[in-house]
């Protein structure tokens, strides 16, 4: 199994669902869209931490969607 090609796909994951939380336009789907992303960003977060590597800017970029997701779900 290519790693590198796995690790892309985790990275297209988080950002997919973080994407959709924040242009989805029906207020009925809002929280569960947030919900599914900040689980998405939990799991890549937890995986960035054992994973081996300089993983300093996508950890930097999953901690301004987690702030962003917590503004998106108080407004």
């Amino acid at each position: 199994m290519n790693t590198g090609n796995s690790k892309s796909l985790d990275r297209r994951a988080w950002r997919k669902s973080y994407t959709a939380a924040l242009f989805e336009i029906d207020k009925t789907k809002l929280a569960e869209r947030i919900a599914h992303a900040e689980k998405a960003l939990a799991l890549r977060a937890r995986e960035l931490f054992y994973a081996a590597g300089d993983n300093i800017e996508e950890g930097q970029a999953l901690d301004d969607a987690v702030y962003a997701l917590h503004a998106l779900r108080n407004t």
